[in-house]
């Protein structure tokens, strides 16, 4: 009976043990050696007793460790303690952020299904719903982030998922997790939430609706840009019986070493997200009152369209992610994209502190032009329709001191017009 299955272990913890315990504690028991630091286990396979038990093994009748393409005691931890954060029953680690999209994307659909989706989301997820799933005949809907209407009127009779990630990369346009949950359900669909930007510090999609959580462990869960990883939490039936026979068949495994290097990131998160969120706010005050600043993208904001939103559903935190737009540069016409993405890349470009790189979630804080590199490979028309203009530029706010970030940025800033 599956209910007598053996099963392996778990960490005795108390019941009620809050996030910030469960995210430095959660995981498997120490071997017999006793160690404090979680163990590293660098081996492809392991052995069995006999050759019945490695049967029993194999046909999953025994919970055990088998093959690190998907079974691991490292990478098990780090599932256990992300779904601990995110309040879910189970989690799969994957290889990166998208190949955890991937794998959802494989084991829950197939030719003839239907998937809405934000047109607001990362540039790489649109190309892989539209492109590359769209030769599998996998369709797919692209609505705005925001406008609850359009999410209703794109449901069709074969619609199976509906897909966000709030808030928003780069524009962070922040939606209604509750009132996507409503609209899924009652089509039969499930909603999976990228919670990339908010990481569980901030917000717990499957407690406001949500089926599937989405990760990239490359971001904030790591949280120095040291390895690749994701993962997806949600219910035992859906990580165990509909992902895992993904993975073990298709392989796109977290490794050992990326999953014991995150798992450690895990026990920060909290703290980090408190301080780089505490610093983007501080920017995203500052960058209003500089010349050649148009607009500043920023949750945490009054001014922000979602604000309110956005501090009900992120625990009364507005991320560490500030995005705004330069002016063209002077004598330019306002809406010239080239002018626009000319007087970006100089301010990005006088920065000496700030990382000159597309990535986000680092202790550093990162920059980039959204246009040119995370969304480079979209159309202009696809990138417009989004919000994103040539002249949009995207911090990841790190640790640094505030008034050492502001003053790099106001070298740019402030010879915009030089």
């Amino acid at each position: 009976m599956a209910d007598q299955k053996k099963k392996l272990p778990r960490k005795a913890l108390p019941p009620d043990a809050r996030i910030e315990t469960l995210a430095v504690r959660e995981g498997l028991p120490a071997t017999p050696w006793g160690e404090n630091s979680e163990a590293l286990f660098l081996t492809s396979s392991f052995v069995h007793p006999d050759a019945a038990t490695a049967a029993a093994r194999f046909a999953n009748e025994e919970e055990a460790f088998v093959y690190s393409r998907f079974t691991n005691p490292t990478t098990m931890m780090f599932e256990r303690r992300l779904a601990a954060l995110e309040g879910t029953e189970a989690a799969i680690a994957t290889a990166s952020g998208m190949s955890a999209i991937l794998l959802m994307i494989m084991g829950l659909l197939k030719a003839g299904d239907h998937v809405i989706c934000s047109r607001s989301v990362f540039g790489a997820t649109i190309v892989l719903f539209e492109r590359e799933f769209g030769k599998f005949g996998v369709e797919t809907t692209f609505v705005s982030q925001t406008d609850i209407a359009e999410w209703r009127a794109a449901v069709r009779p074969n619609t199976k998922l509906l897909f966000a990630e709030t808030p928003s990369n780069p524009m962070t346009e922040v939606c209604d997790i509750t009132q996507l949950a409503e609209i899924a359900h009652a089509a039969g669909a499930l909603l999976a939430v990228d919670n990339c930007f908010c990481t569980p510090a901030l917000q717990q999609p499957v407690k406001l609706g949500a089926d599937l959580v989405i990760h990239s462990g490359t971001k904030y869960l790591d949280g120095q840009g040291r390895v690749l990883a994701g993962a997806i939490c949600g219910s035992d039936k859906l990580i165990n019986g509909t992902f895992m026979p993904v993975m073990r068949g298709a392989g796109m495994s977290l490794s050992p070493f990326n999953a014991w290097v995150v798992l450690k990131g895990l026990e920060t998160l909290s703290i980090r997200m408190a301080a780089q969120s505490a610093n983007a706010l501080k920017l995203a005050q500052w960058l209003p009152e500089q010349p050649g600043v148009d607009q500043v993208y920023y949750p945490g904001l009054p001014s922000h369209p979602q604000h309110a939103l956005a501090m009900k559903q992120q625990n009364g935190c507005g991320g560490a992610v500030v995005s705004f737009t330069v002016k063209a540069g002077q004598g330019a016409d306002a809406a010239d994209a080239q002018a626009l993405r000319q007087a970006a890349f100089h301010v990005i470009d006088q920065t000496r502190l700030c990382s000159i790189t597309a990535n986000l979630g680092d202790t550093k804080t990162l920059i980039t032009h959204p246009g040119s590199t995370s969304h480079g490979r979209l159309s202009e028309d696809q990138r417009l329709a989004a919000g994103i203009t040539q002249g949009m530029i995207r911090i990841s706010v790190g640790l640094e001191h505030i008034d050492d970030l502001t003053a790099d940025l106001a070298r740019g800033l402030h010879t915009l017009n030089d």
